[in-house]
């Protein structure tokens, strides 16, 4: 499949900002394939939930709320956060005394030379607690681990500098492994 260009997505963006339904239906066939992309990076072998699965409780999250993205990446960082609170909220019921506790692992690659196997609410636990310490740290840790990001793609999106980005990121990412290694 070709490449959607990114100025497509922020135009349809543009117009389901204004109420535009007809936008809104055009927008999910585009982004679909990264979005599962990204799914797939929170989705573990162990979890009940198929990639596609969550894109589709995503897409019935956004079909229920605006959808205030500036811009492509904007979009996506969106979703990426909300698919994470899908997972949480998921994992948050099936902990449940009534549902026998199970908890959902997901791989949270990136952030050691290894790929870190992780309950996802630990992982959702430890980033809001990362968050509190250092947003920028946590967008960062977002956009690299749960987006793919490059360093020079987080730097543009952040607006910082590779420089600022190479040291945060190396900084979030110990301070990340070692809270996730604790659980």
């Amino acid at each position: 499949m070709a490449e959607i260009p990114a100025l497509q997505i922020t135009a349809l963006l543009g117009r389901v900002r204004d109420g535009d339904a007809v936008a809104r239906n055009e927008l999910l066939p585009l982004v679909y394939d990264e979005l599962e992309k990204i799914a797939r990076a929170y989705v573990s072998s162990a979890s009940s939930l198929e990639p596609r699965g969550l894109v589709h409780e995503l897409y019935l999250r956004l079909a229920a709320s605006p959808v205030d993205a500036n811009d492509r990446k904007h979009f996506y960082t969106i979703a990426a956060l909300a698919m994470r609170q899908i997972l949480a909220d998921r994992s948050r019921r099936r902990k449940a005394a009534k549902r026998g506790g199970d908890a959902v692992r997901v791989t949270l690659s990136g952030l050691a030379d290894n790929k870190l196997d992780a309950d996802v609410l630990d992982i959702e636990s430890a980033l809001t607690r990362l968050e509190a310490l250092s947003p920028r740290q946590a967008r960062i840790v977002e956009m690299r681990c749960l987006l793919g990001m490059s360093v020079i793609e987080t730097a543009e999106a952040l607006d910082l500098s590779e420089r600022t980005v190479h040291s945060e990121w190396r900084v979030a990412r110990a301070w990340l492994t070692r809270e996730l290694e604790k659980t």
